[in-house]
């Protein structure tokens, strides 16, 4: 099977469906990663910035633990819109990759780059038989994400945290409880469907 995860940005994808891109690559599944901005990142108040170059060394770090094959897109962080130049962008990676299975993330998510992504997806995999959709920050929206699918992770919850772990300038930015929160978010999705660790995702069709 022919797997492609969608982040916007360097670390979305570890966050969101790390531990299912693992399994999937422990079963035989061909992994594609696409990264649609160059992750370069200054915030407002100058106390913290990612230089894109940073970015990408942390981003190949990354694909090397989990094994997945990296496509790099370079559109700015922060000016991702949703428009055909995404969409087509997206579709033409599904249709060179033969991908069978889509990660994206939630259409619904409050960061601009994130939701966009994730309608842009909807768009380009219109036509795949498989879409799940998952969450990659910390922060709560006025809409509730439908949490209604849950990948088995506990054999791969190591690789998933060292993934993360791997962007290095975001743990530095939000210090080791980062890392911590994703373990423990693991172990309570594990915890609420009887395993160890789990990724919960929300469907938007998954055809069997």
């Amino acid at each position: 099977m022919n797997v492609l995860a969608i982040g916007a940005h360097f670390d979305d994808v570890e966050i969101g469906c790390g531990g299912a891109l693992a399994k999937h690559r422990a079963e035989g599944d061909d992994v594609t990663v696409l990264v649609i901005t160059d992750s370069d990142y200054a915030d407002n108040l100058a106390n913290f910035s990612r230089q894109k170059k940073t970015a990408l060394k942390e981003g190949k770090a990354a694909a090397k633990i989990l094994g997945y094959n990296l496509i790099c897109g370079n559109m700015d962080t922060r000016e991702v819109e949703f428009d055909p130049t995404l969409v087509d962008l997206i579709e033409k990676v599904i249709y060179e990759k033969s991908i069978d299975f889509i990660y994206t993330h939630w259409d619904q998510d409050v960061h601009q780059d994130h939701q966009n992504v994730g309608k842009a997806s909807l768009a380009a995999g219109r036509k795949q038989q498989r879409l799940l959709m998952y969450r990659s920050n910390l922060y709560l929206n006025s809409r509730r994400f439908d949490e209604n699918f849950f990948v088995d992770i506990s054999d791969f919850i190591e690789l998933k945290i060292k993934a993360i772990g791997a962007h290095k300038s975001e743990v530095e930015k939000f210090g080791e409880r980062w890392l911590e929160f994703w373990e423990q978010e693991a172990r309570t999705n594990g915890l609420r469907c009887g395993t160890g660790y789990a990724e919960v995702y929300q469907v938007v069709k998954y055809f069997l």
